[in-house]
């Protein structure tokens, strides 16, 4: 079990702060991550959180999942490791245009 959790579906309302007092109750977090938009700073409606503990992590997933948070039904999973990206960091499917 991993420490870093993703959190979804998460209110416009939601920031560190409120993330914060809700999983504390789980345990000891030590980062917390909102996702925002660039341009309007907005958050995206979801976050990444890292828990002190794997234990602490897996105690968030069960009691959190599927709670309300400002009238939202927050999703708590292990987070996954992010999908490699193309080294290229083109749009012609790895082909160079010339």
């Amino acid at each position: 079990m991993n420490r870093k959790l993703y959190v979804g579906n998460l209110p416009r309302s939601a920031n560190k702060q409120s993330l914060l007092e809700v999983f504390s109750k789980c345990g000891s977090v030590e980062l917390i991550d909102v996702i925002t938009d660039r341009a309007t700073g907005e958050n995206k409606g979801f976050a990444f959180i890292e828990m002190a503990s794997p234990g602490e992590a897996q105690k968030a997933i069960q009691t959190l999942n599927g709670t309300m948070l400002d009238n939202r039904e927050i999703k708590v999973n292990e987070a996954r490791p992010p999908a490699p990206r193309n080294s290229h960091n083109n749009r012609s499917g790895g082909y160079v245009r010339r």
